[in-house]
């Protein structure tokens, strides 16, 4: 047997008991990243409101005059550029059914798809030019959660919960909140953790399904699972795998599932109480919306994202929308209604988690972040929708670390493509990183020969927003 054991090896070993599981994580926090944070963090968790579908930019935060003055006619960006769809016959420019006003005191303009959101956009920084290098949901769903198009990459929030683990051993350090009507496009393997250790993928809670994360309780007919068994039952658990665990060192899988089976059991503790509401005010339920069938799913799920940050977890998800091909952003028949309700049920309650966070001081290290996959082109499809655009789309960020009421970059004058100080998926991920207190060149994992990043071997922090 070599002597030597490096400190992964004796992650991979190491096993039995709580204490040991807790020394374990903290260890692997400190062994996963090649080199200290350069600086101490501005932000501490992260909270990311994916809009599934590819949220139109030219329609909710993208203001063209062009498209309006040139309304019905053909679309012609000039030099002999040529206009292609995804899906569809290029259609003629089609200006926003929403109305547009200016908002607050940096004056962004906002549509009025979105008028609980465009109250706040003095405490957001927007990037106005970003682009994504496919047009396709899936490839480009996977560049904007993993930074790479093609699967089996870890997403952003197992990165993270490598890199720095949870806040509280009570609970996961990557929770991922999708729509109740289903999941995303990429299904689960959008938390994945990918080639990271099993642990760090994300865990996911149902919100409106009547058991949110399973297996969390007994059945109700096995009467003979008690709370002493259980802890009988857990306690051989973990001899078994730590005696398994000696003859093969270095297995992740292993170490991730005794760890995982450790914090399902304190999950059955923490859990009741991270997912209650009922301690929640009837004016912080109205707030998110909670009474209105519109806006009660998302709002049930940006309140509890709060709660979550609160307690300890370090990146949190919310999606608005599933992978289908209705209910969601993916507005290709119907802008004025499809958007409209995707917009009506996603607004007040995302405004409704910037107050609360803001009221409650959790906006100091707290990032809220919202974004897409891509954006949707100025021209129509059919009559009133509109095709996939990767050219440009637009995010936004506030909270920890964000000069507030500032924008980065432009997109052209129909809103087609980015134009200036564009914005690519691996500069947002490294910007992410940064406000974590983490140098995204050196959060790295050896893979297959290969050390892997999340942001590839690109990526610039987007110093401008910064504050």
């Amino acid at each position: 047997m070599a002597t030597h054991q490096t400190r992964r090896d004796f992650l991979g070993t190491f096993g039995g008991g709580l204490s040991g599981i807790a020394l374990g994580s903290l260890l692997q926090r400190d062994a996963s990243a090649a080199t200290p944070p350069p600086r101490l963090p501005k932000a501490k968790r992260i909270i990311q409101l994916f809009m599934n579908g590819g949220a139109s930019q030219c329609d909710l935060f993208d203001y063209k005059p062009e498209l309006i003055k040139r309304h019905g006619q053909k679309f012609d960006p000039g030099s002999g550029a040529r206009v292609e769809a995804s899906v569809s016959v290029p259609g003629a420019l089609m200006k926003s059914p929403f109305d547009w006003a200016q908002h607050g005191q940096c004056g962004r303009w906002v549509s009025s798809a979105l008028p609980h959101l465009a109250r706040h956009v003095d405490d957001m920084a927007f990037l106005m030019a970003m682009q994504s290098k496919s047009n396709v949901h899936g490839p480009a769903a996977y560049l904007q959660t993993s930074g790479f198009s093609l699967p089996g990459f870890p997403c952003a929030g197992a990165w993270v919960s490598y890199a720095l683990g949870s806040l509280s051993e009570n609970v996961p350090a990557f929770v991922a909140l999708p729509d109740a009507r289903g999941l995303p496009y990429n299904g689960r393997s959008a938390f994945t953790s990918g080639f990271l250790p099993a642990n760090h993928q994300g865990t996911i809670i149902q919100a409106s399904a009547a058991q949110p994360m399973t297996h969390m309780r007994a059945p109700v007919e096995a009467a003979h699972i008690t709370t002493q068994s259980r802890q009988e039952g857990l306690e051989v658990l973990r001899e078994l795998n730590a005696m398994h665990a000696e003859t093969r060192p270095g297995d992740s899988r292993l170490t991730a599932r005794m760890q995982s089976y450790e914090l399902a059991a304190r999950l059955q503790l923490s859990a009741p109480e991270l997912l209650d509401l009922t301690g929640e005010t009837e004016a912080t339920k109205q707030l998110y919306g909670l009474d209105l069938p519109a806006t009660s799913d998302f709002g049930k799920r940006c309140l509890l994202a709060r709660r979550m940050i609160e307690r300890g977890v370090r990146f949190v998800q919310v999606w608005s929308g599933h992978g289908g091909g209705s209910d969601n952003w993916d507005n290709h028949g119907d802008i004025p209604r499809e958007l409209g309700s995707a917009a009506r049920s996603m607004d007040q309650p995302a405004a409704a988690l910037l107050m609360d966070l803001k009221a409650r001081g959790l906006l100091e290290d707290t990032l809220l972040v919202w974004t897409t996959e891509f954006g949707r082109m100025p021209f129509s499809q059919g009559s009133v929708g509109r095709d996939h655009n990767g050219g440009t789309f637009v995010s936004w960020l506030a909270g920890a670390g964000i000069n507030p009421g500032v924008s980065v970059g432009q997109s052209d004058e129909w809103s087609w493509k980015a134009a200036t100080d564009i914005v690519t998926t691996y500069d947002f991920h490294a910007t992410l990183l940064h406000l974590l207190g983490i140098q995204h060149e050196a959060l790295s994992f050896r893979h297959s020969g290969i050390d892997r990043r999340l942001t590839d071997v690109h990526g610039h922090v987007i110093n401008e927003i910064l504050s």
